[in-house]
């Protein structure tokens, strides 16, 4: 698997190093094609005092309106490479999930905030089966956007089909911003199929405190 992974990342990292070096070299290709002006003489100096020409001689040569166009395209091509290869990485990231993380054996926990009012977030510990598989602390940045209600995958991982617990314990500054540690637990059963955990965080308004639930996506 692990192999499988840094091939995929490999391959992806080299097709953006290509896409990203297309653009000045092509600029350089087709800035050398172009041949150098020649030093002026006499009788080109004596052209330049003249008064300036009207009607057609005024007009841009030709070959400045292929320059244009040959850069436009240049630009095109480029831009669509560079949408290839997003696309590209999009899907060497599904595929490296999909390889990493079976659906059969596939559990996903996830994060959740209501409201907020008695509780600010600094950080959750995950334990599955009693061994840590994730400690994460917040920035006053994500603990935000949670307020805002986002959710957060916290961890993704493998487990066996049968029974197994999951323990949280959530840290952060409670009613009167004193610390405040409290931890949740749920015992669930993971069948042939992915499972899905969420770790919500709400305000129990009666009791003026933070209420910790772990629900099960059944």
């Amino acid at each position: 698997m692990n192999r499988t992974s840094r091939l995929l990342s490999t391959v992806a990292g080299a097709l953006w190093l290509a896409c990203a070096c297309l653009a000045p070299t092509a600029r350089a290709g087709l800035a050398e094609a172009t041949p150098p002006a020649a030093p002026p003489t006499a009788g080109d100096a004596a052209a330049t005092t003249a008064p300036p020409a009207t009607g057609d001689a005024a007009a841009p040569p030709p070959g400045a309106a292929a320059d244009s166009g040959d850069f436009k395209t240049l630009d095109q091509e480029v831009q669509s490479m560079k949408k290839d290869v997003i696309d590209l990485n999009k899907d060497l990231f599904v595929l490296e999930e999909e390889l990493l993380f079976p659906a059969n054996t596939q559990v996903a926990v996830y994060v959740s905030m209501d409201v907020g009012t008695f509780f600010a977030l600094d950080s959750v510990t995950v334990k599955i089966d009693n061994k840590q598989v994730k400690n994460y602390l917040y920035t006053a940045r994500e603990a935000d956007a949670l307020l805002k209600g986002g959710v957060q995958q916290i961890y993704l991982g493998n487990l066996k089909v049968g029974k197994h617990e999951l323990v949280a314990f959530f840290t952060g500054k409670g009613p009167v911003e004193r610390d405040y540690r409290r931890g949740a637990t749920i015992n669930f059963d993971k069948g042939v199929g992915a499972k899905y955990l969420e770790l919500k965080i709400s305000d129990k308004v009666a009791k003026h405190q933070p209420e910790f639930l772990i629900k099960d996506w059944e």
